[in-house]
C-alpha cells in the first residue's frame, strides 16, 4: 500500500499554505473555544493563588519537554520532502524512525533532568511542597506525550487535514476533563492528571495516524537502520544540533518569564502572567498554523520550483503575517481588559497590563512567519540560531532591567526580545532572498557534504 501523500490542493504554493492554515485554523478554532472554556474553569475554580502552582508546574514542564525535544518535525520535513517528492518510501521511513528513537531518547534525558530540578531545586520557585511530586510525574507524562516525529511524517505528506482531527483531542479531551473535575472537586493534581493523560492519548494516535498515512515508512523494522538513514541524509546531524539549539533558546524565551516572575516576585504574579501569556497566545495562534504550513511548503518548494516562485511565497507570507499581527495587538489594548476578567474573574483583570507588551511580542513572531523557514530550507540554519542567540540575550539584560516592575516589566522584556529577534532573522532572510534572486544560490537539492544548496561564483 503506498503512502497517502496528497489530498485535492491548490496549484500555488501560496494556496496551499492558505489551505493547510485554513484546515488547522478550523481544528485549532475549535480548539481555542474549547480552550478559554477549560481555562475559564480553571481560573475560576483554582484560584489565583493555586492557579499559580498550576502555571508554574505547567510551564516547567514546557520548558523541560523543549530541552528534551530536538524538534524532529523540522528534521523530517527539511529531509524528508525530497524522498517524498522522489517517492522513496524506505528512505524517508528510515528518516522518520531515526526521529522517532531521537524523540524518545530525548524523552529519557527529560525524565532524568526533571527529577533534578523539581526534587532538587523545587523551592526556588516557591512551590508548594505537596505539588513536587505531582510536577515531577506531570513532566514525566508530557516527556512521553513527545509527537515531533509522526508530526514531521504528517507535514511532509502534506496531509494537514488529517492532523486536525488528532489534534482536537487535547482541546476536547481537557475541556470534558475539566467539567467532569469541576463536578466533582477541582485540585491542581487532578487537572495536571488529566491534562498529562490526553497529551499522551494524542501522541499515541498521531503514531497511528503517521503509520495509516505512510505504511512503507512507518515500520519498526527501519527503527534499526538508524545509521543508514544518517548516511543517505548528509548534513542531517548538524541540522539536528541547529534546530535543537534553537528550539532550547525558544524554550528560555517562551517559559524563562514565567519562571523568572514565580521565583522572583510571587507564585500569585506567576498565575496572572500567565492568563495573560495564554490569552495572548490564543490571540496570535495563527502564527503557530502559520509556521507549519509555511515551513512544509517552503521544504517542498525548495525542491520542486524555480527560485522566483520561492522569494515570492516568503514574501507574500510575510505580509499577510504581518497584518495579522497589528490586528492581534489592537485587540489586546482594545479588548484585553474585558476579556480577562470574562475568563478569570476580577483577580485577573488587572493583567492588561501584561496582555499588552506579550501580545506585541507575538505579533513579532508572527511577522517573522517565513524567516526561519527560508533560512532552513536554504541551508542556513545556523543563521537563525545566531538570531536567537542574539534575542535571548537581548531578553536576559531585559530581565535584569525591567523585573522591578513585576510582572509587566518581564511582559515588556519579551516584546524588546522579540522586536530584537524579528530584527535579527529579518535582515537575514532577507539577505538570503537577495541572493536568490540574483541566483548565488540555487533553490534544489542541498549539497551532500556541506547541506548547502549549489550556489554561483558572484
Amino acid at each position: 500500500m503506498s503512502a497517502q501523500r496528497y489530498r485535492r490542493e491548490s496549484a500555488t504554493p501560496l494556496g496551499r499554505i492558505l489551505q493547510n492554515t485554513a484546515w488547522l485554523l478550523g481544528g485549532k478554532g475549535f480548539g481555542a473555544i474549547c480552550g478559554l472554556a477549560y481555562l475559564a474553569i480553571l481560573t475560576r475554580t483554582l484560584g489565583l493563588k493555586d492557579f499559580g502552582h498550576f502555571s508554574l508546574i505547567f510551564g516547567t514542564a514546557q520548558a523541560l519537554t523543549s530541552l528534551a525535544g530536538f524538534q524532529t518535525w523540522r528534521v523530517v520535513v527539511r529531509y524528508g520532502s525530497e524522498h517524498v517528492h522522489a517517492r522513496d518510501w524506505g528512505k524517508f521511513g528510515r528518516l522518520s524512525m531515526l526521529c522517532g528513537m531521537i524523540d524518545a531518547a530525548g524523552a529519557v534525558f527529560g525524565c532524568l533532568l526533571a527529577a533534578l530540578l523539581i526534587f532538587g531545586f523545587a523551592h526556588v520557585l516557591d512551590l508548594n511542597p505537596d505539588y513536587v511530586d505531582v510536577a515531577f510525574w506531570y513532566c514525566f507524562g508530557s516527556l512521553w506525550a513527545l509527537v515531533s516525529a509522526p508530526t514531521g511524517v504528517v507535514r511532509a505528506l502534506d496531509r494537514f487535514d488529517m492532523a486536525v482531527y488528532v489534534e482536537a483531542i487535547v482541546p476536547s479531551g481537557r475541556l470534558a476533563a475539566a467539567l467532569l473535575i469541576w463536578a466533582t472537586g477541582p485540585s491542581v493534581g487532578r487537572f495536571l492528571a488529566a491534562w498529562a493523560a490526553v497529551d499522551i492519548l494524542e501522541a499515541i494516535l498521531y503514531w497511528i495516524m503517521a503509520r495509516r498515512l505512510a505504511p512503507e515508512a512507518v515500520r519498526l523494522s527501519n527503527l534499526g537502520r538508524w545509521r543508514q538513514a544518517l548516511q543517505e541524509n548528509p548534513g542531517v546531524a548538524r541540522f539536528f544540533l541547529i534546530t535543537y539549539g534553537g528550539s532550547t533558546i525558544d524554550a528560555a524565551m517562551k517559559n524563562g518569564p514565567l519562571l523568572v516572575v514565580g521565583g522572583w516576585v510571587s507564585t500569585r504574579a506567576a498565575g496572572l502572567y500567565r492568563l495573560a501569556s495564554q490569552l495572548s497566545q490564543a490571540l496570535s495562534k495563527l502564527s503557530t498554523l502559520l509556521t507549519r504550513s509555511v515551513y512544509a511548503e517552503v521544504a517542498r518548494v525548495r525542491v520542486a520550483s524555480k527560485a522566483a516562485e520561492f522569494r515570492k511565497l516568503a514574501v507574500q507570507t510575510s505580509l499577510i503575517a504581518g497584518l495579522a499581527g497589528v490586528i492581534v495587538v489592537l485587540i489586546a489594548v482594545f479588548a484585553g481588559e474585558t476579556l480577562l476578567a470574562l475568563i478569570g474573574g476580577d483577580d485577573f483583570e488587572s493583567g492588561a497590563a501584561i496582555l499588552v507588551p506579550l501580545s506585541l511580542a507575538a505579533s513579532f513572531d508572527l511577522a517573522s512567519v517565513a524567516f526561519e523557514p527560508v533560512l532552513h530550507a536554504t541551508g542556513r540554519a545556523q543563521q537563525s540560531l545566531v538570531a536567537r542567540l542574539i534575542a535571548l540575550v537581548a531578553l536576559g539584560v531585559a530581565l535584569w532591567q525591567f523585573i522591578p516592575m513585576g510582572p509587566s516589566g518581564a511582559a515588556w522584556a519579551v516584546a524588546l526580545a522579540g522586536a530584537v529577534s524579528y530584527l535579527a532573522m529579518g535582515v537575514m532572510a532577507w539577505r538570503t532572498l537577495q541572493q536568490v534572486e540574483r541566483g548565488r544560490i540555487a533553490v534544489g537539492i542541498a549539497d551532500p557534504v556541506t547541506d548547502e544548496p549549489a550556489s554561483t561564483a558572484d
